[in-house]
């Protein structure tokens, strides 16, 4: 039997809340933009942030901003601020960062690509479904990114 004092504490997980932070839409060029062919070039970005509610409970908030243009005006901006709020015990720091950086992220995106679709065709634009987006691999091309930053900045001897 194992001993109980000694047992590693339990890691638990979940999601409390899943909300809405921000949201927008606009069309700068109003019904200009209905009256050409639509052949957009659509832009994404990316952004996320982590905010310690108290011991257990963390906010993460996604960011995705989605600019489409046509012929180098702007068609549409969208922007969907998609925050939760989880429950996280027993995660050592290390790995709580990678926890919040990629679990979070992936289980808020669907619901933020979901509403900046709904913006896009309340808009009166063709649905706009983005592609799934690898957390994991952005997580650990930004940690390698930084390693490469911290070697470069380092003095040589």
């Amino acid at each position: 039997m194992a001993d109980e004092n000694n047992q590693e504490p339990q890691q638990q997980f979940a999601l409390q809340r899943i909300y809405v932070k921000d949201i927008s839409f606009e069309t700068p060029q109003g019904l200009e933009v209905f009256r050409q062919q639509w052949k957009p070039k659509v832009n994404l970005e990316m952004n996320t942030r982590q905010n310690r509610i108290d011991e257990q409970n963390f906010e993460v908030v996604l960011t995705l901003s989605v600019t489409a243009t046509q012929e180098d005006k702007t068609a549409f901006i969208v922007e969907v601020q998609q925050g939760g709020i989880f429950f996280v015990s027993g995660i050592p720091e290390a790995q709580l960062r990678q926890v919040l950086a990629t679990v979070c992220p992936t289980i808020l995106f669907p619901y933020a690509r979901e509403a900046i679709d709904s913006l896009v065709v309340r808009g009166s634009f063709p649905p706009l479904m983005l592609a799934p987006v690898n957390f994991d691999a952005l997580y650990v091309q930004a940690m390698k990114q930084q390693q490469d930053k911290l070697a470069s900045e380092a003095p040589a001897h």
